[in-house]
C-alpha cells in the first residue's frame, strides 16, 4: 500500500469516527449564541433597573481582574501604573466621601480626573497613531521593526482606554457622594447661610485676591443669577451632575450652554 492510499484510508477512518459531530457542533454554536443574547438582555435590564450596582460590579471587575493577570504574567510596568492610579484615586474617593465635605474637595476631585482624562486621551491618540504608522509601513523609514512599533501602539492604546474608562467611572462615584452634601442651600431652596459677594460658594475662598494675598487665583464664571465662581470650582460642580442649578441660591441656570463638557 502506497503512502497516498494509506493517508486516504486514515482520512476515511477519521471521517467515520467523527460522523455526526457536525450536527453537535452546530447545536453548540446555537447554544452559545442563545446564551450570549440572553446574557446581553440580562445585563441591559440590570443596568436599567439597578444602574448603581451594575456600575459598581463592573468597575470592581475592571479594577481587580487586571491585577491578577499582571501578577501572574509579571507585567510590572502595568502594575506600577495601576498601583499609582489606585493609591491616588483611593485617596480622592476618601476625601469625596467625607461628611461634612471640605470646601477644597470638589476642586481636587475635578483636577485629578481632569489630569487622568488628558493623559489617557493623549496616550490613546499616540497609541492609535503608532498603529496606523506601522500599518502604512512608515516604521521602515525609521528602521523600526513592525512588531516593536505595533506592540508600543497596542499597549499605549490599551492604557489610554483603560485608564480613561476607569477615571470616568470613579469620577461618577465621587460625584454621587459629593452631590448629596455640596452647596449652601437647604431642602426648601433657600441658602443655609449668607455669603458675601466676593466669596465662591463652592470652595469658600475669595473670588478676587491681591498678588500678595493668600487665596485662589484663576479665571471666574458668572452665572445668570449673577453669582460668580472660580473656574475649576464651577467645573467641579458640573461633574457632580449639578448642571442646571446655582451652587449658592439653587436658581435654575443653563450651565450646559456655558460648558457642554466640564473637561475642556
Amino acid at each position: 500500500m502506497s503512502n497516498r492510499e494509506s493517508w486516504k484510508m486514515q482520512h476515511e477512518r477519521l471521517h467515520v469516527k467523527h460522523r455526526g459531530h457536525e450536527a453537535m457542533h452546530a447545536e453548540m454554536v446555537l447554544i452559545l449564541i442563545a446564551t450570549l443574547v440572553v446574557a446581553q438582555i440580562v445585563l441591559v435590564q440590570w443596568k436599567q433597573r439597578h444602574g448603581r450596582s451594575y456600575n459598581m460590579v463592573t468597575l470592581l471587575q475592571m479594577w481587580v481582574v487586571p491585577l491578577y493577570f499582571t501578577i501572574k504574567l509579571y507585567w510590572w510596568r502595568f502594575l506600577s501604573t495601576w498601583g499609582m492610579f489606585s493609591v491616588i484615586t483611593s485617596y480622592v474617593i476618601f476625601r469625596a466621601t467625607r461628611k461634612p465635605l471640605s470646601c477644597r474637595t470638589p476642586r481636587m476631585v475635578y483636577k485629578w480626573f481632569l489630569l487622568i482624562y488628558k493623559l489617557s486621551y493623549a496616550v490613546g491618540v499616540i497609541g492609535y497613531l503608532a498603529i496606523m504608522f506601522t500599518m502604512f509601513g512608515f516604521n521602515v523609514f525609521f528602521r523600526i521593526k513592525a512588531e516593536d512599533s505595533m506592540d508600543v501602539g497596542v499597549i499605549m492604546l490599551f492604557y489610554g482606554l483603560y485608564y480613561g474608562v476607569m477615571g470616568r467611572d470613579f469620577a461618577e462615584i465621587c460625584s454621587d457622594y459629593m452631590a448629596s452634601t455640596i452647596g449652601y442651600y437647604n431642602i426648601g431652596g433657600m441658602p443655609s447661610r449668607n455669603l458675601s459677594d466676593d466669596i465662591c460658594a463652592v470652595c469658600g475662598q475669595k473670588i478676587f485676591v491681591d498678588i500678595d494675598e493668600e487665596g485662589i487665583i484663576e479665571d471666574t464664571y458668572q452665572l445668570s443669577c449673577n453669582h460668580i465662581f472660580h473656574e475649576f470650582c464651577i467645573r467641579g460642580w458640573c461633574i457632580v451632575g449639578k448642571k442646571q442649578t446655582c451652587p449658592y441660591c439653587n436658581e435654575k441656570v443653563d450651565l450646559k450652554k456655558m460648558m457642554n463638557n466640564p473637561y475642556p
